[in-house]
């Protein structure tokens, strides 16, 4: 069995786009490689053909691979919900919400079926590539470790650390990490890579060296800045900060996203990012929304009731309001959609006190019930004002219901989804990855008065994952690489 997993001496450091760069590179070599990363925490998800929830950075390494996306390339999905606390989701499927706390304790249990997943997917792979999640020298949270050092020894893997430049100390960063790393993990351990790396990397050589005298630990490569990664789909929602002024400012469309504190599934907005005919404003915690927005989005949320408070407390809700007053566009999605609604019925209390009742913008005649089970679903149909073909994906708890439901967005084998206001101006739907769809997306915005670029994105992403595979082949010992997977512990 060939293997081989990447572990960051951080967070953020560039595992993802490593792997999905390796991964693609050798694809295009003629391997048959797997994506898979034991852990995971994000609120960016994709659904698996299972039907299941994986994160969106292994989604995106699925299709590097070639692959329809699967709930054995991401076994544990952490989805915060707090600041101390999750829901979990194993192979797919959420089994319930726990404190970090409780979570430490009980992550040991979920080796097994790590273990099973990882089986799973080398039963039918040439090689699997392995992302681990945070840091490698975390050794405080050693015990019962399922998502680096300690999967990597029930697994028996190679490891090659990855170390970040662009943030500083990544000399400190590696050696720290060899010191503070006990000796069994350490053994593991075969080389180090250089990340997003500015200038020439010449200069770096003395670096290297004292690197590789101080840890005994070869060096794989220096790997420059990658300058499109901005193209390829973002897990972690602090990447959204590169939009804080927009893109494309001369874009004829103007959309304004307000950043909420448990924004999910932010991919939906990826496209729209990249299309040069429309500029995306995120709006951070303590601006006011623009007044010159066309259309406002207000994107999911891992905690809907909470999330729309944090609305509030910006004063973002007098904002749509006013936009809606004077004749502007909003679009719900999934969490945004049930805050359009008159109320948020919570009787089960999935987000809050069992019984309560939380009163939303008003701007759609709906309410909502959070009825705790969980819907994960592809799904496909029509998008009922141009019958243009649509498809995309349901993540989402509770149902949604009124007198603007009778003006549904799409329909679906036969059933209407979705819920638009009299004047057609606010619109709401649970479904994800809409605007993926080049044909679905101009005319979306043809209905609302506006002409987009001809722009392909999903041509687009598969061009820059072979751009990346060629920056990775370019500047990393690749051929190393894949002798040290070969070769094993």
């Amino acid at each position: 069995m060939t293997a081989i997993m990447f572990q960051g001496t951080g967070s953020n450091v560039g595992k993802s786009m490593m792997v999905a760069g390796l991964c693609r590179h050798w694809k295009n070599q003629g391997l048959k490689v797997a994506p898979f990363k034991p852990q995971n925490m994000s609120n960016n998800a994709a659904v698996t053909m299972e039907g299941g929830e994986i994160g969106r950075a292994q989604a995106l390494q699925a299709l590097a691979c070639g692959l329809e996306p699967s709930i054995h390339m991401n076994p544990v999905l952490l989805k915060p919900e707090s600041n101390t606390g999750s829901q979990v989701v194993v192979q797919g499927k959420a089994i319930g919400q726990m404190k970090a706390r409780d979570y430490a304790s009980h992550k040991k249990s979920l080796l097994s079926a790590v273990m099973a997943s990882y089986d799973h997917l080398k039963a039918d792979a040439d090689i699997v590539v392995i992302e681990g999640a945070g840091s490698a020298s975390e050794v405080n949270l050693r015990a019962g470790d399922i998502a680096n050092m300690g999967f990597a020894e029930a697994a028996k893997l190679p490891v090659i650390l990855i170390g970040d430049i662009d943030r500083g100390g990544v000399i400190a960063s590696l050696v720290g990490t060899r010191h503070i790393l006990p000796a069994a993990d350490r053994a593991l351990v075969r080389g180090y890579v250089i990340n997003k790396f500015r200038g020439d990397p010449t200069l770096f050589t003395s670096g290297l060296d004292i690197i590789t005298s101080e840890t005994d630990w070869p060096s794989f490569g220096v790997l420059p800045w990658f300058d499109h990664a901005a193209k390829l789909p973002a897990e972690d929602s602090e990447d959204l900060s590169r939009d804080a002024k927009g893109t494309h400012e001369d874009g004829s469309l103007k959309i304004v996203v307000p950043v909420l504190p448990r924004i999910a599934n932010f991919d939906d907005l990826d496209a729209l990012r990249s299309d040069p005919s429309i500029s995306v404003e995120m709006i951070r915690s303590g601006r006011p929304l623009p007044l010159d927005a066309d259309l406002v989005i207000l994107p999911g949320s891992k905690s809907t009731i909470a999330d729309f408070e944090a609305m509030k407390r910006e004063g973002w809700d007098i904002d749509i309001k006013a936009h809606a007053r004077k004749g502007g566009h909003v679009l719900g999605l999934c969490g945004g959609y049930q805050m359009l609604g008159r109320y948020i019925h919570d009787p089960q209390g999935v987000e809050g006190p069992a019984g309560s009742k939380c009163e939303g913008l008003g701007l759609l005649d709906i309410e909502t019930v959070m009825d705790g089970e969980k819907r994960t679903v592809r799904i496909e149909g029509t998008h009922i004002e141009s019958q243009s073909p649509m498809h995309g994906y349901e993540i989402h708890i509770g149902s949604s219901d009124g007198p603007d439901s009778s003006r549904p967005l799409f329909e679906i084998e036969g059933q209407s989804e979705g819920a638009r206001s009299p004047n057609g101006r606010i619109m709401g739907s649970y479904i994800h990855g809409l605007f993926n769809q080049d044909t679905f997306r101009g005319q979306f915005f043809k209905s609302l008065g506006h002409q987009t670029s001809a722009h392909s994105y999903d041509a687009m992403v598969d061009e820059t994952l072979d751009l990346l595979a060629d920056h990775v082949a370019n500047n990393l010992d690749t051929d190393g690489l894949l002798a040290i997977a070969q070769g094993g512990l």
